[in-house]
């Protein structure tokens, strides 16, 4: 099974204001993640930028010969076990096409 890699913009503002210094939103997102139980065949990867600045936060999940997917507008302090959830039955599936 190939591994699915879960990337997280950690420098998503959430369309926020972020006084200098602060934690961004997207590296509480990742923190809230690494926290949780990561599920069998997936990666979490930090990464600069995914390019969806206007619906931060935001992931994205892929793996060789499957769909690949982005997820926007998430909040870091509710939606970490329903991302760590959909990335496990993801990486379970053959083609990235999660039930």
């Amino acid at each position: 099974m190939a591994r699915a890699t879960l990337h997280v913009c950690t420098t998503c503002l959430r369309g926020l204001p972020a006084p200098e210094g602060a934690p961004r939103p997207g590296a509480a997102l990742l923190a809230a993640l690494a926290a949780g139980a990561r599920p069998e065949g997936v990666t979490i990867r930090a990464v600069e930028c995914l390019s969806a600045c206007q619906t931060g936060c935001a992931v994205a999940l892929c793996a060789p010969g499957k769909w690949s997917y982005v997820y926007g507008h998430l909040d870091p302090a509710q939606d970490a076990p329903a991302i760590l959830a959909g990335a496990g039955l993801y990486a379970a599936s053959s083609d990235g096409i999660v039930p």
